[in-house]
């Protein structure tokens, strides 16, 4: 064959044993003594390209035999309406009308005991005389009538009172649980070779991320087909979104369910803040007030992108006092080697406690540019910094088991039954490689799962990105 020899290119080392232009040395001769030197092993110049670990820390994997997952999670304990309308104020006589989103009939019974606040923070404290569907008419104990007509007030129970030798409470309350569901998906992957090039030589040795090492190629690019894989099992339940229906050629409309990744539950379920990174104290004293008002839970666990961990590094760094002095002796105070300002300065924290604790992971899957690391990280709503996280487990009930169960916050769910697993299924089809499926000289290897991810109470998870 014919190569110009312009234009000029670079070598470029082929896949497969192909003559292009891209790889004909056309200075090689047997009788040039300098010869090329190259290097037999692959050079691994981007490192642990993996992205996958974050549900392998804080998750666990639970069988399932049905394609859609239900749970119940418990609702609060003491009972409370932020939408009630003052109405027919007379004589210390207050008629609440409750408008909350969802409510049908007041669980307040007649003889509680009640705080009325409107929103200037004026207060009343009342008794129950009578409930009638949405409506509760309340008699205050103070003289005066601090709640007015048309307030809009918030009210609690805090108690109740009963006269001597009445009956007693009229009526119980039922537990409010809030029941969430979850549907699997299947997530398929295929590696392909023909049997010609397995029998090919001279390859280059190799070492994957897994520990795999050798000289066979397509064994090479099946381990990076495995590894690629497993990331997307990881990846899938934290991006996937339920397939809305709204569009005629959208994924529903085609056949498509999706499911409810982590990110999606917690952007609709949880908390989220929207300033980007808290980066001052400030900032996270308001994040411990909301987990004040959710499960308060003690540990928690934040996975951080790069600017996110850098913020709180700087954060905790200017709250020490002697950095705030500027000297390089005093600024010694967070070295390594016994504080010595000659040697090594550690500027990072794994973590602090402000109300509860808070440790810091770096999450590579916001930081790889493959993924979400090379996506816009300022203003847009679509910018994920980071995911707070609470560590342990919680109860809800199992519906399958039939009784509650501790489940951890995050968990996979993966269809599996006696005669079918599908946590992570692999085979072999074709005729080459081992195989002896079909008449293709080829070999196939297939890759398939099922799952789902549950986030339990999602109202104790804290989304950082930017955006209202």
């Amino acid at each position: 064959m014919a190569i110009l020899s312009s234009p000029t290119f670079a070598l470029q080392p082929a896949a497969e044993q192909v003559a292009l232009s891209t790889n004909y040395i056309t200075s090689f001769s047997f009788l040039n003594q300098y010869l090329p030197d190259t290097y037999e092993k692959e050079f691994e110049r981007y490192g642990n390209r993996t992205v996958s670990s974050f549900l392998r820390m804080v998750g666990a994997e639970l069988p399932s035999n049905s394609d859609q997952i239900v749970w119940a999670e418990q609702g609060r304990l003491h009972i409370k309406y932020t939408s009630c309308t003052a109405s027919a104020i007379a004589g210390g006589q207050i008629t609440l009308t409750i408008s909350d989103a969802g409510a049908t009939t007041a669980a307040v019974r007649v003889g509680q005991t009640v705080l009325i606040q409107n929103a200037t923070g004026a207060q009343n404290k009342a008794i129950v005389t009578s409930v009638s569907g949405l409506v509760v008419v309340v008699g205050i104990y103070e003289d005066t009538m601090n709640i007015v007509n048309t307030n809009v007030c918030t009210m609690f129970i805090y108690g109740s009172e009963f006269k001597k030798g009445t009956a007693g409470m009229a009526g119980s309350l039922e537990a409010e649980d809030s029941f969430f569901t979850n549907k699997p998906i299947i997530i398929k992957d295929t590696y392909a070779v023909n049997g010609s090039d397995m029998a090919q030589i001279g390859w280059v040795e190799v070492t994957t991320e897994n520990g795999a090492t050798g000289y066979l190629w397509f064994l090479k690019s099946e381990h990076e087909t495995r590894l690629r894989f497993e990331d997307y099992l990881e990846t899938a339940m934290i991006e996937a979104v339920p397939s809305a229906g709204a569009l005629a050629n959208g994924a529903a409309n085609l056949g498509f369910k999706g499911s409810e990744g982590v990110f999606y539950v917690v952007n609709n379920r949880g908390n989220v803040w929207g300033a980007g990174n808290p980066a001052s104290l400030s900032d996270w004293d308001n994040i411990v007030n909301r987990l004040d008002k959710q499960g308060a839970i003690e540990e928690n666990v934040v996975f951080a992108n790069r600017d996110l961990s850098f913020a709180i590094d700087n954060m905790l760094a200017t709250l020490n006092g002697f950095v705030a002095a500027g000297t390089a002796s005093q600024s010694a105070s967070f070295g390594l080697f016994d504080n010595d300002v000659n040697m090594a300065l550690n500027l990072g924290f794994s973590g602090f406690r402000r109300g509860y604790d808070f440790y810091k992971s770096d999450w590579k899957y916001l930081n790889d540019p493959t993924m979400r690391g090379g996506l816009l990280t300022t203003g847009t709503s679509s910018a994920i910094t980071g995911l707070l996280v609470p560590a342990g487990s919680t109860s809800v009930y199992d519906q399958v088991m039939g009784k509650n169960a501790k489940r951890p916050f995050l968990h996979v769910r993966y269809r599996a039954s006696e005669a079918e697993d599908r946590r992570y299924k692999t085979w072999i089809t074709g005729s080459a490689g081992g195989a002896a499926t079909t008449d293709t000289d080829a070999m196939q290897v297939n890759f398939l799962s099922e799952r789902c991810v549950c986030t339990l109470g999602a109202n104790n998870f804290v989304l950082f990105r930017y955006g209202a």
